[in-house]
C-alpha cells in the first residue's frame, strides 16, 4: 500500500479523514482483485469533485476577468477542466505513484491511463471538499490547475481545432467547412471512423478516431497544418 502521507506533504494537504484521501485513488478494477478492501472505489467522489471543480473555476474566472464575455469564459473553463489538462496536472503531481489499480490496469498506459488520471484528479477534489470544505479545495485548484490559464490564453489552446478551423475557413476562404465520414470499420462496441473535412468540393484533410467527434477534431487539426493556418 502506498504511503499517502508522502503525497499529502508534497501537495500541502492535511486530511482529517485519511481514508477519504486513499479512496480518491481506488479504481474500480482494484476492488475486483481485492474484494475485502475496506474502501469503495472513487466514482462517487469523482462525481462530486467534477461539480466542485467546475464551480470553483467558474467563480475564479468570473471574478478575475470582469471584462470578458460569457463565450470567452466558457472556452477558458473548458480548456482548464478538460480531461487532457487534468491528466497533465495529475501526472505532474505524481498521481501515477499512488493509483490503486488491478494488475491488468497497471500495465495499461496511453488513453486508458490518461482517463483514469483525469477521473482521479476530480475524485481528489471531491475528497478535499468533503474533508476540509470549499476554501481548501479552492486553494488546491488555484495552486495546481488555474495557474495554467495564462499559457492557455497565450497559445490559444482554448480554441478547439474545429472551432479554429471554422473561424479561419470563413475568414480566409469565405466558406464554412463540412465534415463527412469517409470510412467506418470495426465492431459496434469498438468502431473507428475516418472523417474528411471539405471546403466546398475540396477535401482538405482527413482524421481518424474512435468516435466521429474525435475524427472530426483530428481532421480539423490536420486541415490547419495543410492550410498553414496554425
Amino acid at each position: 500500500m502506498n504511503d499517502f502521507s508522502v503525497f499529502e506533504k508534497k501537495l500541502g494537504l492535511n486530511f482529517k479523514d485519511k481514508d477519504l484521501l486513499t479512496q480518491a485513488f481506488v479504481h474500480r478494477s482494484y476492488l475486483n482483485e481485492n474484494p475485502d478492501f475496506h474502501l469503495n472505489h472513487n466514482e462517487r467522489l469523482e462525481f462530486l469533485g467534477d461539480a466542485v471543480l467546475e464551480l470553483i473555476v467558474t467563480e475564479e474566472l468570473y471574478k478575475k476577468y470582469p471584462e470578458k464575455t460569457e463565450g470567452d469564459l466558457t472556452n477558458w473553463r473548458a480548456a482548464l477542466v478538460n480531461a487532457k489538462m487534468l491528466t497533465s496536472v495529475a501526472e505532474e503531481l505524481g498521481f501515477n505513484d499512488f493509483l490503486l489499480l488491478s494488475r491488468g490496469e497497471t500495465k495499461e498506459l496511453g488513453k486508458a491511463r490518461a482517463y483514469i488520471l483525469a477521473n482521479t484528479f476530480e475524485a481528489l477534489i471531491g475528497s478535499v471538499y468533503l474533508d476540509s470544505g470549499y476554501e481548501p479545495a479552492e486553494k488546491f485548484i488555484k495552486k495546481y490547475l488555474i495557474k495554467n490559464l495564462p499559457n492557455i490564453i497565450k497559445d490559444g489552446s482554448y480554441k478547439d481545432s474545429k472551432s479554429y478551423f471554422q473561424e479561419k475557413s470563413q475568414d480566409m476562404a469565405g466558406v464554412t467547412p463540412v465534415y463527412k465520414v469517409i470510412r467506418e470499420w470495426g465492431p459496434d462496441h469498438q468502431k473507428n471512423f475516418t472523417v474528411g473535412v471539405f471546403l466546398a468540393e475540396e477535401l482538405v484533410a482527413q482524421g481518424e478516431g474512435s468516435s466521429k467527434q474525435e475524427a472530426e477534431e483530428q481532421a480539423a487539426k490536420e486541415g490547419l497544418k495543410v492550410k498553414e493556418w496554425n
